[in-house]
């Protein structure tokens, strides 16, 4: 099968914007189950989330500023734009952020949708909106992102080809043993699967 649509995920996917997620709980004191840091932020005390809110808006706008593209990014966008193959942003940031890394690194998306668009990531919604704006059925669509979240979102909303670069072990074990997926640990590698489907 030919996808007719790539979605991906930013940080930590195309963008290395040095975003220690772990060490982000640990300072607004919230532990790591599994769940995005909004979805905890929305169960705690009021003061605890606006703490939280505050260091989270600091962390992503410091990656936005200061992140740089991950290797392999350019000819990975290169290679879809020669095959026709519209892309999508799809991303857990905020829209400053993410409009910020878009100008900053020259790169353009056919759709951009963030958490200012809908629920989160693991919830379908985002990737859901993106498949309508393009056009796309679930079924002819890659999604490209490192986290649990990406690949349970994308399970969620039907699109059965996902493929995980570089997903560390605290974020592995969140993945449901039934899930379906490719593991790589480059975009250069995960290139290599996606010139497979596009053949």
């Amino acid at each position: 099968m030919t996808i007719k649509a790539a979605l991906f995920d930013m940080d930590g996917t195309i963008v290395d914007s040095q975003i220690d997620w772990l060490g982000l709980r640990e300072e607004i004191a919230i532990p790591w189950d599994g769940r995005p840091i909004l979805a905890q932020l929305a169960e705690v005390n009021e003061a605890t989330r606006a703490r939280g809110l505050a260091a989270l808006h600091r962390v992503e706008a410091h990656g936005a500023e200061t992140g740089e593209l991950i290797d392999g990014a350019m000819e990975l966008f290169g290679l879809l734009r020669e095959s026709d193959v519209p892309c999508a942003l799809v991303t857990n940031n905020s829209r400053d952020s993410a409009q910020k890394v878009l100008t900053r690194h020259g790169l353009r998306f056919d759709v951009v949708l963030t958490r200012d668009d809908g629920a989160v990531k693991p919830a379908p919604d985002l990737f859901l909106e993106a498949l309508r704006r393009l056009d796309v059925e679930a079924h002819e669509a890659l999604v490209v992102g490192d986290a649990h979240l990406d690949l349970i979102g994308a399970e969620a909303a039907g699109i059965p080809n996902t493929i995980l670069i570089g997903t560390p072990d605290w974020m592995r074990v969140h993945i449901p043993p039934d899930m379906e997926y490719t593991s790589v640990e480059t975009l250069r590698e995960a290139m290599g699967h996606i010139r497979e489907l596009l053949a």
